[in-house]
C-alpha cells in the first residue's frame, strides 16, 4: 500500500466472509488492533475488487460502515452551490 503506518490515518480491513472489519492505527507507542464480529449480520463491503487499492472514507461513513449501511450503494444529496439568494 505504500503508506505510513504511523500516521493518524485507521487501516480498515475486512475478511472474506465480510463478518469481520479490522481497524489498524498507530497511538503513541505500539499498534492497536480494533475488531469488531456482529453476530447474526454481515458487513456491506464491495463483492468486487475495487479499481483503487485506497479507499478514502470520512468519519461519519466509517460509522456507517459499521453500523451496517451499505455506503457503496447509497449516495448522499448533491450538493448546491448558490451564488445569490433572490
Amino acid at each position: 500500500m505504500q503508506l505510513d503506518p504511523y500516521t493518524k490515518e485507521l487501516f480498515v480491513f475486512c475478511n472474506r466472509s465480510r463478518n469481520r472489519i479490522k481497524i489498524l492505527y498507530w497511538q503513541y507507542n505500539g499498534i492497536c488492533l480494533w475488531l469488531k464480529r456482529p453476530e447474526n449480520h454481515k458487513f456491506a463491503w464491495p463483492t468486487k475488487m475495487l479499481t483503487e487499492d485506497i479507499v478514502t472514507l470520512e468519519a461519519n461513513e466509517l460509522h456507517w460502515l459499521l453500523d451496517g449501511f451499505d455506503i457503496w450503494r447509497q449516495s448522499p444529496h448533491q450538493s448546491l452551490n448558490y451564488h445569490a439568494v433572490g
